[in-house]
């Protein structure tokens, strides 16, 4: 006779009338949860997928998990620490892993954790195979996206495309036509996606246009920086104004501006995306758009621990953006 599929914790915990970190530790750590509770756990386990749901349970109470596109960035170790300390006042832990950017690193990551029995995963941007939303789906548990949101699921995000309006106006205002844009690699990152499509919205409404060659995907390291600088300077026609969509870009493009004894701005303006501390201790101080990092952290623990508290929904919300003006912008020469 072919066995029931195991049931999804989200599944026991609603027809048991419980939150879903409490079915998680009615199946994993009974000793620790009233009778009365521990009984309408295992009741709906077994009504849902018979007595092999008790013995295999879904959800064994190992933390909460976030997977992330690199540990070696301020953006995400700001955003983790704020996590985890949010986390940590609600006692849960959290396990956190580093997907490099990669679409399938992120899913063995994904599948890793879930055999751990993690009860609610955070991740980074709307943007990744079906196969990582399949097991998501199966599993159960509490998703929240952030930067990047989909309607499905909970999110805590901000306007990426906005970001990029906003660098591309302050720089149109100056007086710049022809600008450059470098960003991280567009096809599997969202955010980045988004940030080079807002400067291009806000030139197509200067009557101004973005071609091609003067968009440079780059890693998003210094190095990646320097070397994406170095491309757009030795263009025919090179920009007078450069958007990084992230700020280590645009720290690598000021060194490579300056390595060659350009003034910035006066010679070349450099506009950055995420305003992290060093932002604002450069020489000269970057311009840039910031985006509220710790704040999506702490918020999106929140998210999580309500989530896992058995409220109902907790949607998405959109932390505000604002253009911080600095001293690597000018208007042009000439």
């Amino acid at each position: 006779m072919k066995q029931r599929a195991r049931p999804r914790l989200a599944d026991i915990a609603a027809m048991a009338g419980v939150s879903v970190a409490t079915a998680s530790r009615s199946l994993a750590q009974p000793g620790i949860v009233r009778a009365e509770t521990l009984h309408k756990v295992r009741a709906a386990a077994l009504q849902l997928g018979g007595p092999h749901a008790l013995a295999e349970p879904r959800g064994r109470g190992a933390g909460i998990a976030a997977i992330v596109p690199t540990l070696d960035n301020a953006i995400f170790s700001r955003a983790l620490q704020a996590m985890q300390a949010t986390l940590a006042e609600a006692g849960q832990s959290l396990l956190v892993a580093s997907s490099d950017y990669r679409p399938d690193t992120e899913l063995a990551a994904l599948r890793g954790l879930l055999a751990r029995g993690i009860d609610g995963v955070v991740l980074v941007g709307a943007q990744r195979p079906p196969e990582a939303w399949d097991l998501l789906e199966e599993a159960g548990i509490p998703v929240v996206l952030t930067w990047c949101g989909d309607p499905r699921f909970d999110g805590v995000v901000v306007d990426n495309r906005a970001a990029g309006r906003l660098a591309a106006r302050h720089l149109i205002g100056l007086g710049h036509k022809r600008l450059g844009v470098v960003c991280g690699a567009r096809r599997h990152n969202d955010r980045q996606r988004e940030r080079a499509d807002g400067v291009r919205d806000a030139l197509a409404e200067a009557g101004l246009d973005l071609p091609d060659w003067r968009v440079i995907e780059q890693e998003v390291t210094l190095a990646g920086g320097r070397t994406a600088c170095a491309t757009l300077l030795s263009l025919a026609e090179p920009p007078t104004a450069i958007i990084c969509g992230i700020d280590h870009l645009a720290v690598g493009c000021l060194v490579e501006a300056q390595s060659r004894g350009m003034v910035v701005p006066d010679e070349l303006s450099v506009v950055g995306i995420d305003n992290l501390e060093m932002a604002a201790h450069l020489s000269p101080a970057l311009t840039t758009v910031h985006i509220p990092t710790a704040r999506i952290g702490e918020a999106a623990a929140r998210a999580m621990l309500a989530r896992l508290s058995g409220v109902a929904a907790c949607g998405v919300l959109e932390l505000p953006i604002e253009l911080v003006v600095r001293h690597s912008s000018a208007p042009p020469r000439g």
